[in-house]
């Protein structure tokens, strides 16, 4: 395992990061964005930059963009891809990557995760799973959130930290009940997507990288054991209909392990950092949330807003498969782009005074958040809800609500939320008001 370990770190961080540090002492734009330390903190002024310098800047090594319009365009054309292709690495290299690429751990990088493979791959895998996330369906699961998340708050008093207690068990309970995992493994899931999910960061060291893959190879490990009880006793959950596919339908045992995980993990990972980051926003702008508290129709678009304003995916990567071009520009075979979601959703050309946060701004929906094209978020149906229901919720039911403590901020940039956010909940509402507020929707 740990020469494995080794070179599946060169592969995907060592390289990249000595190459990156090398560009950053020359003062490349691209590497700053990626590798100063001030981007954790406020990553929007480096995207003002980006754009400072036109529809998209190309480097020695990736294309960069914080345009919504260019941002869009790469989302959603075929000339680009996901993961990375050997023949296009510069041959020293070459051999490295592909013994990484043979991972003997299913992760959310590597095929045949949703995240790792092109179509056909891709649209076959999607299809199998989409049913589970139709609109149809997502009505139905709204029920179940809005209960889900009454029993949360049901558990809530004093001073407690949201994260902890409700941002991150809400979309947990929700996708292990869709995938039939027992609810008493649902903290278990929390502390291993908690590190995991550090595998999306740019240059990890080699010490954090191998405790991505400890939780990861622990995570495959246990679904490996959850399959095989499917087998034996089917539900009626997603799961079991994946393992009894046959024909186009059949998926092997690290098919249906990479596609639990990366369901499981992002189903909620980027819901948590929506919830907490909508919750802190709406402490910080009491105005916004007094719009909200006079006109409840109004959280479907907040949540849009939230969205746009603080993504709680920041950017994403992709590959292009052939000679291209971007914006006018050329681009050759090989060239990563970095699409930066969060810069392309504060780009004035679409959004106006896009630093303000405004839960009524028109087009706020228009944000590029769950990404565009083939790759466009499976669960972004299923999100919404989580958000709107979840924070509607919580509001209603402590509209007292304060900041007890400063709240503490995920040390990614990937991935942008909160993994601390402590708060004093005070006094609810009388029991009459609160049953007439926690009806359904």
């Amino acid at each position: 395992m740990s020469t494995r370990t080794t070179v599946r770190w060169v592969a995907w961080h060592g390289l990249p990061r000595l190459a990156f540090r090398r560009d950053h002492r020359r003062g490349d734009l691209h590497a700053r964005l990626l590798l100063d330390p001030s981007g954790h903190v406020d990553p929007f002024s480096g995207y003002a930059r980006v754009r400072e310098r036109g529809q998209v800047v190309i480097g020695p090594r990736v294309c960069t963009t914080a345009s919504h319009r260019t941002a869009s365009a790469i989302l959603r054309n075929e000339d680009f891809g996901v993961g990375t292709d050997p023949e296009a690495i510069p041959s020293p290299f070459r051999v490295v990557v592909r013994r990484a690429m043979e991972s003997g751990v299913a992760g959310p990088l590597t095929p045949p995760s949703l995240l790792a493979v092109n179509p056909p791959d891709h649209t076959r895998y999607r299809r199998l799973v989409a049913g589970a996330f139709a609109p149809r369906a997502m009505q139905l699961l709204r029920d179940r959130v809005e209960a889900i998340a009454g029993e949360l708050l049901d558990q809530l008093d004093g001073e407690v930290d949201l994260v902890e207690r409700y941002a991150s068990l809400l979309p947990v309970t929700v996708v292990a009940e869709i995938l039939g995992v027992p609810r008493e493994m649902r903290e278990q899931f929390v502390a291993w997507g908690r590190v995991a999910t550090r595998v999306l960061e740019f240059g990890l060291p080699f010490r954090e990288y191998r405790r991505c893959e400890r939780a990861l190879r622990e995570l495959n490990d246990w679904l490996r054991g959850h399959i095989a009880t499917r087998r034996r006793e089917p539900g009626a959950d997603l799961l079991s209909r994946l393992v009894r596919g046959s024909g186009d339908s059949a998926l092997t045992e690290r098919d249906l392990i990479a596609t639990c995980s990366l369901l499981l993990l992002g189903g909620f990972e980027t819901t948590v950092n929506l919830l907490s980051t909508g919750i802190a926003l709406l402490l910080r702008h009491p105005d916004q949330l007094a719009t909200l508290v006079a006109d409840p129709t109004g959280w479907p678009n907040a949540v849009e807003e939230i969205l746009r304003f603080e993504s709680p995916a920041q950017y994403t990567t992709r590959r292009a498969r052939r000679d291209t071009e971007v914006a006018g520009l050329p681009v050759a075979r090989g060239t990563f782009a970095l699409v930066l979601i969060g810069g392309a959703n504060r780009d004035p050309a679409v959004f106006a005074e896009p630093d303000r946060f405004d839960v009524g701004r028109a087009n706020a929906r228009d944000h590029l958040a769950f990404s565009a094209g083939a790759h466009y978020c499976l669960g972004a149906g299923l999100a919404r809800i989580e958000g709107e229901v979840g924070l509607r919720r919580l509001f209603e039911r402590f509209p007292d609500l304060t900041l007890a403590g400063l709240p503490r901020r995920r040390p990614t940039r990937t991935l942008r939320g909160y993994d601390v956010l402590p708060v004093a909940l005070g006094r609810p509402p009388s029991n009459g008001l609160r049953q007439r507020r926690e009806g359904p929707a």
